[in-house]
């Protein structure tokens, strides 16, 4: 058997030397109780939270003409926001670059700069939630929906008696002017060309009645618009954004004049590089239609930047904070064993997290050689031993993935899709490790190894460089070492930049994952490759390997028209589409992608968990409010 192998024996405690030195030291000292709490605000841990002298609002020069948010030089800054007591705030940290936000200017989620993931979508309220672990949709702005037989139109009822935080009344005629505005400024926005693809015109036939007429079928039109994981459209008031005649230089930032409005219970109070502190509003439409039976409990939420393992975890169990960007195993571990407040998805077991909608893949730039070579990608394909992988850099807590698609355990309405392609995994083996095959591969092109151990052609070694992010400081190293001892010479960076350059387009090879299909479609994960995608700025629905294929391309278009309940014809567009997709190998499947997300019951509870999985939990997403809607205090 391939475990029994000497070579895989040396090679796995190589790997472990690697892991120990490249971070598990870090790791634990991060647990370590002589090091100093963090502190989660400008005041001492436990003490009311007040903010820094917020800095003037006038824009960045590239916003600089941007109305009506752009503030004159000389406008006062906004009083600081008054003090609360900690056990009302919700302090969590998430982004930010070097231990700074550097887009606290920056609060029109349509510009491809801006970030919903730390504070503006919870502005934006949408017409409905869909909760993938629940598969449920959740009307919200709207109370129903219907598409003609034909999917050519769709009439979308709104609710009454919602008012924008300026008092001005929300309508069906914000929603038209947000659909037919975005498809207006297409790619220049965020989600702005999956509109302008159906979309040919949203008209508001009264106060509460969107009609909605396109270009061609768009059964998933209304789905596209809900608010799932990091995905749906953003519902704008059309009294404010329409002054903007570009949005991608909006940054509807004015807190002195009431930027950013919303339908939802908060209000922006503060905002710098150090931290983003957001008050519950007095009232709230959601409370008086029944959707919620309070307010929430929380007053105040504070976005502090991440700042690494080290100290969130150290602040973790020092309950300074309530929740964090997800955390690597050996940390969780470690703060659990400390911190009896702490939990994760499933408590203390591993994997310490459910698994996302975002399963992890290498890619590559397949537009700059060697990589634009299928053959070259298959070789580096061959070279991964996934399971190792996952033994030395998550302690085995994670799980393998063939597919760009999410765990049907987790998200079964993809289970039919992920079952009807063993024949083509069996041809194409996606998990497979086999250096021998990766060997024939590279000689077949030229390559010859080197004394030193390196593949190399004419121009020199086959290298590789491999950009990543925090979460993935565990697997980056390994997966380097890895390809080394293949004979590739990689190598792992982590840039503060290296999000930016990966989206920009600017990188040889990443470590990163798909923000794709959660229900009964695999739609959402196949556009991802389409040549139409390369385009469209934002970070998710984005063809980042820049992988084209005109065959693939015109079988995910018949997938567009297709009605998500004809399961059949589904199928078979999907069997016909990785059948081009499984030999080419876009980019190269490695793990699926465990959300582990420490919860903190210190001060709050109701936080979802494998036993009460009414939504995902990461508050980075744009279902945060459900999360929101269900936290209680802890203690008095």
């Amino acid at each position: 058997m391939e475990n029994a192998r000497p070579d895989r024996i040396v090679n796995r405690r190589l790997f472990l030397r690697v892991a120990l030195l490249g971070g598990t030291a870090a790791l634990a000292a991060a647990c370590a109780p002589a090091a100093p709490p963090a502190a989660p605000t400008t005041a001492p841990a436990g003490a009311p939270t007040t903010a820094p002298a917020a800095k003037p609002t006038t824009a960045p020069a590239a916003a600089a003409a941007a109305q009506p948010t752009t503030a004159p030089a000389a406008q006062a800054a906004p009083a600081q926001p008054g003090p609360v007591p900690r056990n009302k705030q919700l302090i969590m940290m998430w982004d930010g670059k070097a231990g700074k936000f550097t887009d606290f200017e920056l609060w029109n989620p349509f510009a491809p700069d801006a970030n919903h993931q730390n504070g503006p979508g919870l502005f934006h309220e949408p017409l409905y939630f869909y909760s993938g672990f629940a598969n449920k949709e959740i009307p919200w702005l709207a109370e129903s929906y219907e598409y003609a037989p034909d999917f050519k139109t769709l009439t979308i009822k709104t609710r009454s008696g919602v008012t924008w935080s300026d008092g001005q009344p929300f309508s069906a005629r914000d929603v038209a002017f947000t659909i037919n505005e975005s498809a207006k400024q297409g790619t220049k926005i965020k989600f702005g060309a999956d509109v302008a693809t159906f979309v040919q015109e949203a008209s508001a036939k009264d106060d509460n009645t969107v009609l909605v007429n396109f270009k061609v079928p768009a059964p998933k039109f209304m789905y596209q618009m809900m608010y799932k994981f990091d995905n749906g459209l953003y519902m704008v008031p059309q009294h404010i954004y329409s002054q903007s005649a570009d949005w991608s230089k909006f940054t509807n930032f004015d807190i002195a004049n009431g930027l950013p409005v919303t339908t939802g219970p908060w209000k922006l109070v503060a905002s710098s590089a150090d931290q983003k502190i957001i008050d519950r509003r007095d009232d709230w439409w959601a409370v008086k239609a029944g959707l919620v039976k309070s307010m929430p409990a929380v007053q105040r939420i504070v976005y502090l930047p991440f700042p690494g393992e080290t100290q969130t975890a150290q602040a973790l169990i020092t309950n300074a904070v309530d929740c964090s960007l997800d955390l690597r195993p050996n940390t969780m571990k470690q703060i659990l064993a400390q911190n009896p407040k702490l939990q994760g998805w499933a408590g203390n077991n591993p994997p310490y997290g459910y698994t996302d909608w975002w399963p992890t893949s290498l890619y590559v730039d397949t537009t700059k050689a060697p990589f634009t070579d299928k053959d070259m990608r298959w070789a580096l394909s061959y070279l991964i031993d996934r399971q190792q992988l996952i033994d030395v850099a998550f302690n085995g807590a994670s799980t393998v993935t063939k597919l760009p698609l999410p765990e049907p355990a987790q998200y079964p309405g993809l289970k039919p899709f992920v079952e009807s392609v063993p024949d083509l995994l069996q041809q194409y083996p996606t998990n497979e490790y086999s250096p021998d095959k990766a060997a024939k591969l590279l000689q077949g092109k030229g390559y010859t190894r080197g004394s030193d151990g390196f593949w190399a052609d004419a121009n020199g070694h086959l290298k590789l460089e491999i950009g990543g992010f925090e979460v993935f400081d565990d697997m980056g190293p390994v997966l380097a070492e890895m390809l080394k001892k293949g004979g590739v010479e990689a190598t792992y960076v982590h840039p503060p930049d290296m999000i930016d350059r990966f989206q920009q387009g600017d990188y040889q090879g990443m470590l990163f994952g798909h923000g794709g299909s959660v229900n009964s479609d695999p739609y959402d994960t196949m556009r991802l490759y389409q040549s139409s995608s390369l385009a469209i700025p934002g970070g998710h629905a984005v063809n980042f390997s820049k992988w084209k294929n005109a065959d693939f391309d015109k079988i995910v278009d018949e997938m567009a028209v297709t009605a998500p309940s004809d399961q059949a014809k589904l199928l078979d567009q999907f069997k016909r589409a990785m059948a081009i997709w499984l030999p080419e190998l876009p980019d190269i499947p490695i793990q699926q992608w465990y959300h582990r997300i420490p919860y903190n019951n210190n001060y709050w509870t109701g936080w979802p968990t494998k036993d009460n999985a009414y939504v995902n939990g990461a508050f980075w997403h744009l279902t945060f409010q459900l999360i929101l809607n269900q936290l209680q205090p802890a203690q008095a």
